[in-house]
């Protein structure tokens, strides 16, 4: 049976930075890698509202993306 082995944590912070000609808004990312594999999702959320905040523009989104390998 296949098994999935977690390689890898990433933090993504969105950010609004303006809008366009259509009035949609703007996005722009700032990735941190290499997070504990552990952490919960409350506890990524301190984190990502902490760093926000060090930022001129509002964040819009905050996503965790995992790399898995899948072995047999």
């Amino acid at each position: 049976m296949a098994q999935a082995n977690i390689i890898d944590t990433k933090l993504r912070l969105v950010f609004e930075t303006g809008l366009d000609e259509q009035g949609k808004p703007i996005h722009k990312s700032k990735t941190y890698s290499s997070l504990k594999q552990s952490a919960t999702p409350d506890q990524l959320y301190a984190v990502g509202q902490a760093v926000a905040t060090l930022s001129n523009y509002p964040l819009a989104a905050l996503n965790r993306n995992d790399s898995f390998d899948i072995v047999g």
